[in-house]
């Protein structure tokens, strides 16, 4: 067991031989650390938090109330393989979130970047990879392998299939199915979610500037109202004006990228 001397341990927590507890940080009433977690510095854990598996969490994070981090996975197919988890730095992991290890046949590691907001009741699965900035709204899903990037948002009560891979910039509106890939900056919504637009409201946030967002509008369109199939479509922007901008670039790279699933394309 690694302690640093300057981290504060309830009494009534439990910390198992073999963790690794970095500087400054707080471990409250009724925790449990397994023994092969390592807490970057300065992780809080509020009170009653479960962290156990193979499971690295990064500096600066807070954990609240009831979550549980780095368990078995709930696949069938998983029979005990030593597998694991890794959580970047700053995450914010609200009451009752729970995040498991990776399995054997999906590459072994479950992989959440830096500063995710994961609210009550979120649930990140095995295998998943998860970029930087992610928001998963109040009991909202990931199921197995699925891959989300930077700066995606998840709305509450929504699922996503296992597989999915969501571009980065995409937000996916609040009771919301996804069983399909969603290209970058995309909006879905609906309980069959369908690709309904842009995300406009977040590229703005960001500071994009509107030469790019005027480029995506028109990618948008060429995507939805082109001649021949959906990649065909992609194929072409590469040689259009649009195309010049990085975020059409992004879309373009995502849809000719390889995949298990086909995609919601633009209704």
């Amino acid at each position: 067991m690694a302690i640093d001397e300057s981290a504060t341990i309830h009494p009534s927590a439990v910390v198992e031989e073999g963790a690794t507890i970095g500087p400054g940080c707080t471990i409250g009433p009724f925790c449990v650390i397994g023994p092969e977690v390592t807490l970057g510095a300065r992780v809080t854990l509020k009170s009653h938090v479960v962290v156990t598996g193979w499971t690295e969490l990064g500096e600066d994070s807070t954990v609240f109330p009831f979550a549980n981090i780095g368990d078995v996975p709930q696949d069938l197919k998983y029979s005990g393989e030593r597998t694991r988890l890794i959580v970047g730095k700053r995450a914010r992991i609200r009451e009752g979130v729970t995040m498991n290890t990776g399995t054997e046949g999906g590459g072994g590691i479950t992989r959440v970047g830096d500063d995710g907001l994961f609210m009550a009741g979120a649930h990140v699965a095995h295998d998943a990879q998860v970029g930087d900035r992610v928001i998963m709204v109040n009991n909202s899903a990931l199921a197995g392998h699925c891959v989300l990037g930077d700066d995606v948002i998840i709305g509450g009560l929504s699922g996503v299939h296992q597989w999915v891979r969501i571009g980065k910039g995409a937000i996916i509106g609040a009771v919301t199915m996804v069983t399909h890939d969603v290209i970058p900056y995309g909006l879905v919504q609906g309980p069959r979610g369908g690709l309904d637009g842009l995300n406009l409201v977040g590229l703005k946030r960001r500071g994009v500037a509107r030469e790019d967002i005027m480029a995506l509008r028109a990618a948008f369109q060429a995507l939805a109202q082109g001649e021949g199939a959906f990649q065909d479509r992609a194929r072409r922007l590469q040689d259009d004006a649009a195309g010049q901008s990085v975020y059409v670039q992004d879309i373009v790279a995502f849809v000719l990228g390889d995949s298990d699933r086909s995609f919601l394309t633009p209704g």
